[in-house]
C-alpha cells in the first residue's frame, strides 16, 4: 500500500490527460514559463552586451524559477496532508503532459484533409510545426503533421514522464528546457547567439529520453502490427539525420514502422532549409498515417508509464 502513494501521482495525471487534455481557457503553468521566457530575455537583452551571455544568465534564471516554485508547492501541500501532496503533485504533472492535445491537435489537419480544405488543413498543421506551411500541399501538410507527432511523442510526454519520476519539480525543470528550446533555439539573426546554451541545454536533457523512447516506440510497433523490423532498421539508419541529435531517434522509428519518408527540404521564415530525409519512400504518405502516428505515440507513451511506476516503485524502496 505504502508505494501506491509513490505511484498515484504519475499515472492520476497520465489519466487525466488522456481524459481531459489541455485546459486551454484556464491558467497553464508552461505558458507561464513561455511568459517568463520572453519577459527575461528582454531584461537580460539589455543588461548584457553578449548574446551568448545574456542567453546562458536567461536559461539559468528560468530552468532555477522552474524548479523551486512546484518545489516549494508541494513541500508546502505535502506539510499540510499526505493527500493533498498527492492531489497537488498530481495536478501538476497533468499540466505537463500533452499527448491528449497533440493528437486533438494533429486530427484537426486530418480532418481538414478529410473534407479537402488544403486552407483550413494548413492554418491547422501551422498550430503545431514552426515550418513556414502557407505554400504546402497535401502531401507536405500530412508529412509535417506525423514528424510533429513522432518528434513530440518524446518532447511533449515521454521525456517528462521520465523526468517526472524523480519528481514533478524535475519535471517543470525539463520543460523549462524544452520550452525555451522552442522559443529561442533557432539558428536565424536574432536568436544564433542568445539561443546556443539554451538549444544545447535541450539538446542534453533530451539525450536520454528520445533515445529509450524510440526503443520503446520500435517495441510499440510490434505491439500495433506496424513494421516494427522496418522501424529498427531505419531508426538505426537514420537516426542521426537532423540537425538536433535527438529529434530524428523517434522520427525515424515512426518513418520506419509506417514505411515513408519524412523530413527533407523545408522554409522556415522565407527561408530554405536543406534537409536529409529520413526513411524510404516505400509508399505515398497517405491522410491516415496521421492517425497511425497518433496510435503510436499513445502506445509508446503507456509503455513509458510503465517503466516509470516501475522506477519509482524502485526508488520508493531505497527510502522506505
Amino acid at each position: 500500500m505504502k508505494y501506491l502513494y509513490f505511484i498515484m501521482p504519475l499515472i492520476t495525471a497520465f489519466l487525466l490527460d488522456f481524459i481531459i487534455g489541455d485546459p486551454y481557457k484556464l491558467p497553464h503553468p508552461v505558458r507561464l514559463i513561455g511568459k517568463c521566457i520572453g519577459a527575461v530575455e528582454k531584461i537580460t537583452r539589455r543588461v548584457f552586451s553578449s548574446e551568448k551571455t545574456a542567453g546562458a544568465v536567461m536559461a539559468m534564471i528560468i530552468t532555477t524559477l522552474s524548479f523551486i516554485v512546484p518545489f516549494c508547492l508541494l513541500f508546502l501541500a505535502y506539510k499540510i496532508n499526505l493527500f493533498v501532496g498527492i492531489a497537488v503533485e498530481s495536478v501538476l504533472g497533468y499540466y505537463l503532459l500533452a499527448a491528449r492535445c497533440l493528437e486533438k491537435e494533429s486530427i484537426k489537419v486530418y480532418g481538414a484533409l478529410q473534407k479537402r480544405d488544403i486552407k483550413e488543413a494548413r492554418k491547422a498543421v501551422s498550430m503545431i510545426v514552426g515550418r513556414d506551411t502557407q505554400n504546402l500541399d497535401e502531401k507536405g501538410i500530412i508529412k509535417a503533421a506525423v514528424e510533429t507527432v513522432a518528434e513530440n511523442s518524446s518532447d511533449g510526454v515521454t521525456a517528462p514522464l521520465f523526468y517526472m519520476t524523480f519528481g514533478v519539480p524535475l519535471g517543470y525543470l525539463y520543460k523549462a528546457v524544452n520550452t525555451m528550446d522552442s522559443m529561442v533555439g533557432y539558428k536565424n539573426e536574432r536568436y544564433i547567439n542568445f539561443g546556443k546554451i539554451p538549444a544545447k541545454i535541450d539538446d542534453i536533457f533530451n539525450f536520454i529520453p528520445s533515445r529509450f523512447t524510440a526503443l520503446l516506440m520500435i517495441v510499440s510497433s510490434f505491439i500495433l502490427g506496424l513494421d516494427g523490423k522496418n522501424a529498427y532498421k531505419i531508426w538505426r539508419r537514420d537516426r542521426f539525420n537532423h540537425a538536433s541529435p535527438n529529434s530524428a531517434q523517434t522520427e525515424s522509428v515512426c518513418a520506419g514502422a509506417l514505411n515513408i519518408s519524412l523530413a527533407g527540404d523545408a522554409y522556415y521564415f522565407g527561408k530554405l532549409y536543406k534537409k536529409k530525409t529520413i526513411g524510404d519512400n516505400n509508399r505515398p504518405i497517405e491522410n491516415d498515417d496521421i492517425k497511425k502516428s497518433n496510435r503510436l505515440m499513445y502506445c509508446t507513451s503507456v509503455l513509458m508509464l510503465a517503466v516509470t511506476v516501475i522506477l519509482r516503485i524502485i526508488i520508493a524502496g531505497c527510502f522506505l
